[in-house]
């Protein structure tokens, strides 16, 4: 029964007009959008004359799998790793548009899972934003690409490249979670070939549901970034690779140097500084500036180009490379 009812509700069965009109209305177009999706193009409303707009990519295998993560949490993730970068350069999200390539046998469920993930997290995340158009096609690999959009108001973009020596160093969002999450899925949710368990994973995620949720569909602090520039910060980013990665990239593009605070770090500071994907925000402010919360002091702006520290001495920029391998381990 089970194996009937996937191959009647299949998208390649369905086809796909039939699975537009099952994913579609799971999403809201924003307030932002003069026209949502439905003609070639959608319309959005560009008040102050620019827009930010950033893409990212998930696919599966070095980004995700089916076996850990639920079709709603892909959504969510897809959503909060772009809205991030929007609120690293100071916008306001407004829009998203989803391109979507899945194997004709995947079950329709699993988009309209994903259409529900992206509506939710934009909704807790980015009120007002909305997705507003996008593409399905084939592939034998299901693959997200998410684009953004996101409005400056009238403010400066932050970029990388203002941090200047005395600047605070200050950091907003979860440290080290994600890769917590990841080391317990790598741990104890493969099977005995090494490969992803969904049973194993269901079990972790009873018991460790905080870790996983971080690493799996994690909840950002997209309204720091307009928080941060309407602040005065000096150069921002979000931290999907890793503290320390990248940090060392607004150092490379300031021309300085960034020394962090063992103590502000936590427990594990090489945990902080290494772990990827908790998508918070980096950002250098003014001295003397009362920091917006969520943001937390965790170092100093020092001379040096491109030069890390930890209390003065010198640190790797270790963190997630896409090119490295996909095996739970950070640097």
């Amino acid at each position: 029964m089970e194996d009937a009812l996937s191959a009647a509700t299949s998208i390649g069965r369905l086809g796909e007009d039939a699975v537009l009109a099952r994913v579609l209305p799971r999403l809201a177009p924003g307030e932002s959008a003069l026209l949502g999706a439905g003609d070639d193009a959608a319309v959005v409303a560009a008040a102050d004359g620019r827009f930010v707009v950033t893409t990212d990519l998930m696919v599966h295998g070095p980004d995700f799998r089916l076996a850990w993560s639920t079709p709603h949490e892909l959504g969510w993730k897809a959503a909060a790793t772009n809205l991030t970068d929007v609120a690293a350069m100071g916008a306001r999200p407004t829009a998203l548009t989803v391109a979507i390539a899945a194997p004709p046998e995947l079950d329709v469920a699993v988009l309209e899972g994903i259409a529900d993930g992206l509506r939710e997290a934009l909704a807790s995340l980015a009120p007002g934003a909305g997705v507003v158009g996008g593409d399905l096609s084939v592939s034998t690999v299901l693959t997200l690409a998410v684009t953004a959009f996101g409005d400056l108001e009238g403010r400066t973009p932050v970029l990388r490249s203002g941090a200047r020596v005395g600047d605070v160093l200050a950091h907003a969002g979860a440290r080290g979670d994600a890769a917590r999450g990841l080391a317990l899925l790598f741990g104890e949710a493969r099977d005995a070939s090494g490969e992803p368990d969904a049973s194993l994973a269901a079990e972790l995620r009873r018991r460790e549901p905080e870790l996983l949720a971080a690493q799996l569909a994690p909840r950002p602090p997209v309204f720091a970034g307009v928080a941060a520039a309407a602040a005065g910060a000096t150069a921002m980013l979000d931290v999907s690779d890793g503290l320390a990665r990248d940090a060392r990239r607004i150092a490379v593009a300031s021309g300085v140097g960034l020394d962090f605070d063992t103590a502000a770090l936590g427990a594990d500071p090489r945990l902080a500084l290494a772990g990827a994907e908790d998508h918070g925000l980096l950002a250098t402010f003014p001295p003397g500036t009362a920091l917006p919360a969520p943001f937390e002091r965790i170092g100093r702006v020092v001379d040096g180009h491109g030069r890390l520290t930890l209390d003065g001495e010198p640190v790797e920029a270790l963190g997630w490379d896409p090119y490295s391998g996909w095996d739970g381990r950070a640097g």
